[in-house]
């Protein structure tokens, strides 16, 4: 078990928070997670105008990691308003908040009880967490420099490293814990990370100053039904998720992962257990390992993120038991040369993702083709006398393409599968099972195939595709997630009302249900919107699209009180209105203000930053919309800034 626990610490997911698999620690507990001040002094932001359950300064929430990577150097986050983003995995603010599966630590748990809305808490393990107020601080650092306090033997890891230098590399500090009348404290001095924040006591940081934090046991929030727990608060900050930028994705192999694997489970871990997982994982004798570990760790190399810098053993067959997406899996299905069928409404971007792989995929809309068209036809040849099968356009083509590029795999797309003829999917099984076209001409073998449809409830045409066609090929159910419409908003330039508007909804207003008499909401529906909009600057005109109530929540979002961007450049407004915007409101600010010139853009930008971090990455985002030169421009303005800070 011991061994199992320390190699099963990792983030948690997006499908887990906020997609089909939601936990329903998330359902009732929500998706804020309150920040402790330990993390605080190690860099982590906190929300000041957000707090779990109104509970003041000790419940402030904080920005958190999940595991999930967008692909451009980008990690998604959870920011302090239970929001979705993303940050650079270089960067340090954002915290710690590990989960693992529960049965694994569940018989060394105490205290389950009923937490908020029902959820269910345990307490397992200890890490400094939370100041002591001003008179025990006080009288703790009198006993540490009279040297009337003991060091219990254990040590915290932490990185050493100015929170916003993201160009330098992990660099290991430990923090002694002491015990004093029974209980146990770390003695802190801060540094850069935590000046001028303000702690759960109320205290200001003072830079060089010291700060004592209780070592208290760590509350997890518990998931029954999936029996899956994770850490109630984030417990830590300052951590890289990974230190360069060609990141591949792999959580495993990620810096974060490995700073877990090495440092973080054994801090948190009790020490009976902890001994067991060392012993079991590398061996009584093997102290050296560790020591290489830790070096790896640290070493100012090229290789430090790259290295999956955990101390278990591999699995007998080297497999990478890593979480794979749709998009992976489509991606393996053809590289093996495995048929794969796409399944989902029309409106999920199945062609997109396809297209995406192959630019140069022949595409066949199988509603409707006839047979000559897909098995090719007979052909008289009156010199001859006889009759002559003649080959279908569309394989003439795949032909050409794949043999002009032997080396490259070339994607035959058959399109509505569902809503051909029982007829016409047995010719397809044949195409399939054989990779034969009318019992005469092979495809080439660079050739993959790879199918789509919707399913019988999409789609009133929808015909039950045969057995023997389904059991033929690798399934893959396709449901456009939030984090990925945003992604691809922000690079086609959809309205930036819509952008920000999905993020306030946490995409909810992404699709509604369709009932086959009014309109209904699905991304394909929202890109149209986004064209009307640009044409008419009339938001009413989209319920002919995404329906009368989505629409008019869309018109009361755009119509908040908002600060113009003329009143930005002039400097109309003071710091109370901005701190009696709501949520809704600041969005509303930053779409507006997303339309600034490229020589107003750093007073607009300072501005956003008033507003909140998650802001700035909205604004960021929307402004940029995939246009390289801006996103130029806003590295540099935020290299200028770190330098400004230093």
């Amino acid at each position: 078990m011991a061994y199992n626990l320390i190699n099963e610490f990792r983030f948690i997911n997006m499908k887990k928070v906020f997609g089909d698999n939601r936990l329903d620690i998330f359902e009732k507990y929500g998706e804020e997670a309150a920040i402790t001040d330990f993390s605080i002094l190690l860099g982590g932001i906190y929300f000041d105008t957000n707090t779990i359950d109104g509970r003041g300064l000790s419940h402030r929430t904080g920005s958190w990691w999940l595991e999930d990577y967008d692909g451009n150097n980008r990690v998604f986050r959870v920011d302090g308003y239970g929001l979705i983003g993303t940050d650079d995995v270089n960067t340090r603010f954002n915290g710690i908040r590990p989960g693992l599966p529960y049965y694994l630590i569940s018989s060394e748990c105490s205290n389950l009880s009923g937490g908020i809305n029902g959820v269910n808490e345990v307490l397992f393990g200890e890490y400094p967490q939370m100041a002591v107020g001003k008179d025990l601080s006080t009288e703790l650092e009198i006993k540490f420099n009279d040297g009337d306090l003991f060091p219990t033997g254990k040590e915290y890891t932490t990185d050493s490293v100015y929170y916003q230098d993201t160009d330098k590399r992990f660099s290991a500090r430990t923090h002694t814990e002491y015990e004093y009348n029974g209980n146990k404290y770390i003695r802190f001095v801060a540094d850069e990370n935590g000046d001028g924040k303000v702690l759960s006591n109320g205290m200001t940081v003072e830079l060089g100053k010291p700060y004592w934090i209780s070592v208290e046991p760590i509350s997890w929030l518990v998931d029954d039904n999936m029996q899956w727990a994770i850490i109630k608060k984030i417990i830590l900050s300052g951590i890289q998720f990974c230190s360069h930028k060609n990141y591949d994705g792999i959580f495993v192999c990620s810096l974060i992962r490995g700073f877990m694997i090495q440092y973080l489970a054994n801090d948190i871990i009790p020490s009976n257990l902890n001994n067991n997982i060392i012993n079991n994982a590398v061996g009584k004798n093997d102290e050296d390992v560790i020591d290489d570990l830790e070096r790896k760790l640290t070493a100012d190399n090229s290789n430090v993120a790259d290295n999956n810098l955990n101390m278990n053993l591999k699995n007998p067959y080297d497999f990478d038991m890593d979480v794979v997406s749709e998009d992976e899996i489509i991606r393996g299905c053809i590289d093996s040369s495995v048929p794969v069928f796409l399944h989902g409404a029309s409106s999920e971007g199945k062609s997109a993702r396809v297209k995406q792989i192959d630019p140069k995929l022949i595409k066949l809309s199988l509603a409707g083709i006839t047979p000559e068209k897909l098995n090719g036809r007979s052909v008289y040849n009156s010199l001859k006398d006889t009759m002559e099968d003649k080959k279908p356009t569309w394989l003439e083509r795949l032909e050409c393409i794949c043999a002009s590029e032997p080396s490259e795999n070339h994607i035959l797309f058959l399109d509505e599968l569902s809503n051909a003829l029982p007829s016409i999917q047995g010719m397809v099984y044949h195409l399939v099972l054989d990779r034969e076209v009318n019992d005469r001409w092979k495809l080439p073998d660079n050739a993959r195939i790879v199918l789509a449809g919707n399913e019988m409830k999409d789609s009133l045409a929808a015909n039950k595709v045969v057995e023997p066609l389904f059991n033929r090929c690798a399934h893959v159910y396709i449901k456009t997630r939030l984090s990925d419409w945003l992604i691809w908003a922000s690079e086609n330039k959809i309205h930036p009302s819509i952008y920000s508007f999905m993020i306030y909804k946490n995409g909810a207003a992404l699709r509604s249900k369709f009932d086959g008499e009014k309109p209904n909401a699905d991304p394909r529906k929202w890109e149209m919107a986004s064209k009307v909009l640009y044409s008419t600057g009339q938001p009413e005109m989209i319920r002919s699209l995404v329906g009368e109530e989505i629409t008019r929540e869309f018109c009361e979002f755009c119509n908040q009180k908002v600060i113009t961007l003329d009143d930005v450049l002039k400097g109309n407004y003071d710091n109370n209105f901005i701190s009696n915007l709501n949520t809704a409101e600041k969005y509303a600010t930053v779409v507006g203000l997303s339309y600034v010139n490229k020589d107003d853009l750093e007073i607009v930008r300072d501005f956003v930053d008033e507003l909140g971090q998650e802001f700035v990455s909205v604004f960021d985002s929307i402004w940029c919309s995939g246009n390289e030169e801006r996103l130029e421009i806003i590295a540099e303005m935020k290299m200028n800034q770190k330098v400004k800070k230093l």
